[in-house]
C-alpha cells in the first residue's frame, strides 16, 4: 500500500469536499495507519499550521460526523508545499525523499499534460501512481494526446483516471442486482427493455463554481463522464469476473456499441438549455448569465439531454436517454430501467396498465421495483411499490477510490482508450452545439426544465 498521498490543487474545493473526508472514512475504518503521509501542494504561501487549520475546519464541515480522532489523525499526517505544480524543481520538493506516491491533479484539465510531465521530470519513486480527475481532458484531441503522454511517462496500470460515480454504493448495486438475480439476467435486454433514463437532475445552482463551470457547461461536466459510466454499467455484457481488465473490456465494449449520431439525429436528440431567474423552495436564485463570474457570450448550458441507441444484439431497439440539469425544482438522480408492456390484458374494466419500472435511486440509494397488482374492485388494476432503502456503504465513494488508488487496485479506474471512447460520443453534439445548430433554450430555476426541443 502507498503511505504518501500528494494532492497537486491540495486547497481547493474537491479536496475541502470530498478527498479530505474520505481519507478521514479511511482512518477510521483502520485503512490508513500511522504511517500515512498527506502532502497538499498548492499555489498559496502557507505554512504547514495554516493548511492544517484549514484541513481541519474543512472536515468539520465536510465531514461533521466522522470521528474526531479520525479526523485529527488525518491534518497531523498532512503538510503543506507552495509549488508551482507544471515546474519540475517545484515539484521535485514533493516527491525529494523517494518513497513512492499517489499524485492526485485534483487541477483542471488544461494544466494535466504540464503537471504529470513535471512530476515524471521531477523523479517519482518506482510504485508511484498518477490520479487524474475527471473530466480527462477537454475534448477528444486533447484526451488523445494526454493519452499519449501518459504512455511515454508511465505504465498503464500506474495511471488511475477516476471517476467517483463508479464507486457509489447505488451505482455498485446496479451490477449486483441485474447479475445476481434470476429473474433480472434473463429479460435484462430489448426484448423486455424499451428504455433507460439515466437522470441527474439536481436543485443545486452554480453555488460559486463560475470559474470552473463556465468553460465547461452539463455536457462535459456530467454527461461525457458520469452518466456515460452508468450506461456502461447498465448495458454492458457480464463479466467473467470484477477484475479490471474484465470489468473495462465489457465498459468499452458498451461505448464501442453507441451508434454514432449524424447530423441530423444530433439535432432532434439533444438538448440544451440554461436557467433564468426564479425560485427554488424558499429561495431566489439568479438567472446563470447574471450569476458572479459567469460570461454570458459563453453560452454555457445549465442541462444537457441526449437521446443515444446501441448497435448490438442485446439493446437493438431500446432507447437510451441521458439527461442532467441543474437549478430545477426537484431532485432527481436514478437510473429508470423501463420495461415494455404485457402484451394482453384479460381485465375488462381496466385500461393499459402502467409499465413496470426499476428505479435505482443514486441519492437517496434505494432500489424501487414499480409493479402492478388487483384493484380493490373487481377486474381493475393498482399500482404496488416496492422500495428497499440500502445499508449505507462502510466508505463514501471518494473513500473507496482512494483506497483504489493507494492499493493500485485500478478496476474503478478509466482505461485510455475508455476515456477516448466517451469522448468519441459526445463530439458530433458538442460540435453541433458550438455551431448552434441545436437552440440554447431556457428554462426558470425551480422548474422541470426546458420544454421545447428533443425527438
Amino acid at each position: 500500500m502507498i503511505q504518501q498521498l500528494a494532492i497537486l490543487g491540495g486547497t481547493g474545493d474537491l479536496t475541502a469536499r470530498y478527498l479530505l473526508p474520505g481519507l478521514a472514512a479511511l482512518r477510521a475504518v483502520g485503512e490508513l495507519g500511522d504511517g500515512f503521509r498527506l502532502v497538499a501542494v498548492g499555489r498559496e504561501d502557507w505554512t504547514d499550521d495554516a493548511f492544517r487549520q484549514w484541513a481541519a475546519d474543512a472536515l468539520d464541515q465536510h465531514a461533521p460526523d466522522a470521528p474526531a480522532s479520525a479526523k485529527r489523525a488525518v491534518v497531523t499526517a498532512s503538510r503543506y508545499q507552495q509549488a508551482n505544480v507544471t515546474d519540475p524543481a517545484s515539484m521535485s520538493a514533493v516527491v525529494a525523499d523517494g518513497q513512492p506516491v499517489a499524485a492526485y491533479l485534483a487541477l483542471p484539465p488544461s494544466l494535466f499534460p504540464a503537471a504529470v510531465s513535471a512530476l515524471h521530470a521531477a523523479g517519482t519513486a518506482a510504485g508511484s501512481t498518477v490520479v487524474l480527475e475527471k473530466p480527462f481532458s477537454e475534448d477528444l484531441a486533447g484526451a488523445t494526446e494526454l493519452n499519449r503522454l501518459l504512455a511515454v511517462l508511465y505504465n498503464e496500470q500506474d495511471v488511475f483516471r477516476v471517476d467517483h460515480f463508479l464507486a457509489m454504493s447505488t451505482v455498485q448495486n446496479v451490477l449486483g442486482t441485474r447479475l445476481a438475480n434470476r429473474v433480472l439476467e434473463p429479460i435484462w435486454n430489448s426484448a423486455h427493455i424499451a428504455a433507460v433514463d439515466i437522470v441527474w437532475d439536481e436543485t443545486l445552482a452554480l453555488e460559486g463554481r463560475a470559474g470552473y463551470y463556465d468553460g465547461v457547461g452539463a455536457l462535459k461536466d456530467m454527461v461525457q463522464n458520469h452518466l456515460l459510466q452508468l450506461l456502461c454499467l447498465t448495458a454492458m455484457e457480464p463479466p467473467i469476473s470484477l477484475g479490471d481488465r474484465d470489468l473495462r473490456d465489457r465498459k468499452v465494449d458498451v461505448l464501442r456499441s453507441v451508434r454514432p449520431l449524424t447530423l441530423e439525429q444530433t439535432v432532434n436528440r439533444s438538448r440544451r438549455a440554461r436557467y433564468t431567474s426564479g425560485r427554488i423552495g424558499d429561495r431566489a436564485v439568479r438567472a446563470y448569465a447574471d450569476e458572479d463570474g459567469v460570461d454570458p457570450a459563453h453560452r454555457t448550458e445549465t442541462f444537457a439531454e441526449l437521446h443515444l441507441e446501441l448497435d448490438n444484439w442485446r439493446w437493438a431497439g431500446t432507447k437510451f436517454r441521458l439527461r442532467t440539469g441543474k437549478a430545477l425544482g426537484l431532485d432527481r438522480k436514478e437510473i429508470a430501467v423501463r420495461f415494455r408492456p404485457v402484451p394482453h390484458l384479460p381485465f375488462e374494466h381496466q385500461g393499459p396498465a402502467r409499465p413496470n419500472v426499476l428505479r435505482f435511486g443514486l441519492e437517496p440509494e434505494n432500489v424501487t421495483l414499480e409493479l402492478t397488482g388487483t384493484g380493490q374492485q373487481p377486474d381493475t388494476l393498482a399500482p404496488l411499490d416496492l422500495t428497499a432503502s440500502l445499508v449505507p456503504a462502510e466508505l463514501p465513494a471518494y473513500g473507496r477510490l482512494l483506497l483504489d488508488v493507494l492499493n493500485n487496485n485500478s478496476a474503478l479506474s478509466i482505461r485510455a482508450d475508455e476515456a477516448e471512447l466517451a469522448w468519441q460520443v459526445v463530439t458530433p453534439v458538442l460540435d453541433a452545439w458550438s455551431k448552434d445548430l441545436v437552440p440554447l433554450h431556457e428554462y426558470a430555476a425551480g422548474s422541470d426544465g426546458p420544454t421545447t426541443g428533443g425527438d
